[in-house]
């Protein structure tokens, strides 16, 4: 099997699986969500700031473990 066989077979598994779908959308919802209300409370900002901080930081520290 050749290199291009092995990532075009890899790709097309990666486009027919949807495990993750369900997920993303649900983070990206909670995301608009959060924006919205730091946008429309000022004073919760600050807090959804530290959060989504927190988030990334827990986020970066797992993908340099894999």
């Amino acid at each position: 099997m050749t290199f291009m066989t092995f990532v075009q077979q890899g790709l097309a598994k990666l486009k027919n699986d949807l495990r993750g779908q369900d997920l993303i959308e649900y983070a990206l919802m909670a995301g608009f969500v959060a924006v919205t209300a730091g946008a429309i409370m000022p004073s919760v900002a600050s807090s959804i700031s530290t959060i989504f901080s927190s988030v990334a930081s827990v986020m970066t520290q797992a993908a340099s473990q894999s």
